[in-house]
């Protein structure tokens, strides 16, 4: 039997998969155990095969695309909307296929092997850089209780140890655990410096983050990101992209009066918390004949809040961005404020 569309509701084991005809009728329901799934698919006819974009998406994606089969990976946002009351994994499986019926639903790209690769070491990173925080935050909430308040940010953790050591009022059993929390903080600032070298290493061969290592606010870090995370064929304009960074106001607009709110923070967080710090860097040292600030920005400055104009100015470095990816061109730096 021919069927139009095929979606599946993926698991760790048991995968439930939901078939329709050409009138869009169901006439496959079952359960296939993640073993069986490439023998399954292997007698069926070459056809539309969608998932949701979640984990292990990409892989079946990859697999099912050398059978022949048609791959879609759907957002699982808007999948959410057609599921049933009654939620289960038959119901899942459903609503992936009605989403899939829709004429403008939007799909994401099924990623390569080194696609996935490449970005692993930006993940890494990012779960580094995260637990560094976590444990600078806890040993500045444990010195806070003996009295001790210590300054924010990394280089400080060593004065703050220093400090703690010191203090004849804590006793040994604390100053022993902090003295441990620190070689902590201090191990995972090694192995972030680490991976730092390996970034510096790929932005080093990479073209296209030479290229927008050049815009005012995009380091080496911001630059490799994008080059190995984002295809900027996948989008239709600058800001379709600045959109799907989450750069772009919340609507809620009707009876034809458009309402504008604040971003609406869709999308990659991470490659929109480097867009803003950036921008941040930029606008600290903006002022009249620097380099890196135009007319643009300046008069923003003027009339918004810096955090504001930090999101607006991370919203056109996004496009520029965009199409400076898509044409293959280099940075055109602009006029400087007088």
């Amino acid at each position: 039997m021919e069927y139009k569309r095929i979606s599946i509701d993926t698991s760790k084991h048991v995968f439930t998969i939901h078939g329709v005809d050409e009138k869009e009728r169901p006439v496959l329901r079952r359960e296939v155990g993640r073993a069986q799934v490439e023998r399954f698919f292997a007698k069926i006819a070459p056809t539309e095969v969608v998932l949701e974009a979640c984990g292990g998406s990409h892989h079946w994606g990859r697999v099912l695309s050398r059978m022949g089969h048609r791959v879609k990976l759907i957002p699982p946002q808007y999948v959410k909307p057609f599921v049933k009351r009654g939620k289960n994994d038959r119901n899942d499986a459903e609503a992936i296929c009605e989403a899939a019926s829709r004429p403008t639903m939007r799909t994401v790209p099924v990623k390569s092997v080194d696609e996935q690769a490449a970005t692993l070491i930006l993940k890494h990173r990012e779960m580094l850089v995260g637990q560094r925080t976590q444990a600078i935050n806890a040993l500045r909430g444990h010195a806070t209780e003996f009295g001790i308040i210590g300054t924010k940010g990394c280089a400080n953790v060593e004065a703050l140890i220093t400090a703690l050591l010191a203090n004849t009022a804590v006793p040994d059993v604390a100053k022993s655990m902090l003295k441990d929390m620190g070689s902590h903080v201090a191990d995972l600032d090694a192995k972030i410096s680490v991976l730092d070298q390996k970034l510096n290493e790929l932005h080093k061969t990479n073209p296209v983050s030479q290229r927008l290592a050049a815009i005012p606010g995009v380091g080496p870090i911001t630059a490799i990101t994008m080059a190995l995370t984002i295809n900027a064929a996948d989008f239709e304009t600058g800001r379709h992209f600045a959109a799907w960074l989450g750069l772009t106001p919340r609507e809620h607009s009707t009876g034809g009066k458009h309402r504008l709110g604040r971003i609406n923070k869709a999308g990659n967080e991470r490659l929109r918390q480097l867009l803003v710090v950036g921008s941040m860097s930029v606008i600290r040292f903006a002022k009249p004949g620097s380099k890196s600030a135009s007319e643009w920005l300046l008069k923003l400055l003027e009339r918004r809040p810096r955090k504001v104009a930090a999101v607006a100015l991370a919203n056109k470095i996004a496009r520029v961005i965009w199409a400076m990816m898509v044409r293959g061109e280099v940075y055109r730096r602009q006029p400087v404020a007088a």
